[in-house]
């Protein structure tokens, strides 16, 4: 548990991500949290470098409506100060923040305050013992390091911990991520680290952290990306409904456009992705310029538009053809029934848990 957010076995796959605001200024991190929260993270990680930064980290913690993960690296007193806190989880490299004594201290602070901890080991801070040994960050060297992690929280008693063999090469961390689900029984934390921007980084984080999610690996995911922490979320929860793990607001399923089309399919889609931010009811949204693919595609889904000429298209209601509309009329059109149709479910679903409570009396 990381917090009220179970981890590993059967839980659902969560998704994280972290923090670039100054900690020490606690009014921009908790927006920012706020921003992460409405987009849907489950964990989120802030990092914790200084004692200032954890002067006022309960407020941090107070204020979150998810769970905290303190990154702590070397100064083992901020993971105790973190753990006083309200931290839910302290990621720490154990073999990087001193001796014995220190890790039994962290240990100590983790048991008292109820917190999990992370081990986190990345490709660009291996030991000097195993690079030397190794030669350069592969595989091996990467497993090796996380397994000599787990028996020093193993051998002070802890079990309560999750692992991460991160590195920015994808075939690096795959191969890495891939040996230690051999080797290990435990939570995975997926990532393919320093990805780089939105695009790219994007495209690395879906083939690496996808192919690992496809083979049954992993358990929790951060996307890292050079993009606001807002943008890792979504990204992550896209992976994860690509993959039928995760369903989570309105899943658009459009074209890429040509001269075919009867109205302008990108432009609608840019603006269709930003006014229904705010749905969070899992549906889905066919938007297609013609009538080559349209109405297979449309009989798929919930809701769907369908491109016909002289603006005027065909909208199709789960799956049926139910009325057209006018280019004009069309974006406030979609949006105004995407709500109704989320409402519709939300009702339905609220119905159908009273209705399990009555059962459930009655028994």
């Amino acid at each position: 548990m990381v917090g009220n957010v179970p981890v590993g076995g059967d839980a659902p796959i969560s998704v994280q991500t972290m923090t670039n605001t100054p900690t020490e200024d606690v009014r921009a991190t908790i927006d920012q949290i706020r921003r992460c929260e409405d987009a849907g993270v489950d964990i989120i990680r802030v990092s914790c470098p200084t004692e200032e930064a954890t002067r006022h980290f309960d407020q941090i913690t107070r204020a979150a409506k998810v769970p905290v993960v303190a990154d702590i690296h070397f100064h083992y007193k901020r993971a105790l100060e973190a753990a006083d806190k309200g931290a839910a989880c302290l990621r720490i490299n154990p073999g990087n923040i001193g001796s014995s004594e220190r890790v039994a201290e962290v240990v100590r602070a983790a048991k008292a305050n109820g917190c999990a901890i992370r081990i986190g080991v990345n490709a660009g801070s291996l030991e000097k013992d195993l690079l030397e040994k190794y030669g350069e960050p592969c595989p091996e060297a990467l497993v090796e390091s996380a397994l000599d992690h787990i028996k020093l929280l193993q051998d002070h008693d802890f079990h309560e911990f999750k692992v991460a063999v991160k590195a920015s090469d994808v075939f690096l961390a795959v191969a890495a991520y891939m040996g230690l689900a051999e080797a290990v029984d435990c939570p995975l934390h997926l990532g393919i680290t320093e990805a780089g921007g939105l695009i790219g980084g994007t495209v690395k984080s879906s083939i690496g952290i996808g192919n690992l999610l496809w083979a049954g690996i992993g358990d929790t995911i951060r996307v890292s990306l050079s993009a606001e922490p807002e943008q890792e979320v979504k990204v992550g929860f896209e992976i994860l409904k690509s993959l039928g793990l995760r369903t989570r607001g309105v899943r658009i399923v459009s074209c890429p456009s040509c001269s075919r089309q009867g109205f302008d399919v990108i432009r609608t889609v840019e603006a269709l992705e930003k006014r229904l931010e705010h749905i969070k009811t899992p549906m889905s949204l066919s938007v297609l310029g013609c009538v080559v693919n349209g109405p297979g595609e449309a009989r798929e889904t919930d809701i769907g538009i369908t491109g016909g000429g002289a603006g005027k298209h065909m909208v199709y209601l789960s799956g049926v053809t139910d009325h057209h509309v006018q280019s004009d009329d069309m974006l406030d059109h979609i949006v105004s029934l995407v709500e109704a149709k989320a409402a519709e479910i939300e009702a339905g679903m609220s119905d159908a848990g009273r209705a399990n409570e009555v059962v459930e009396a009655a028994e």
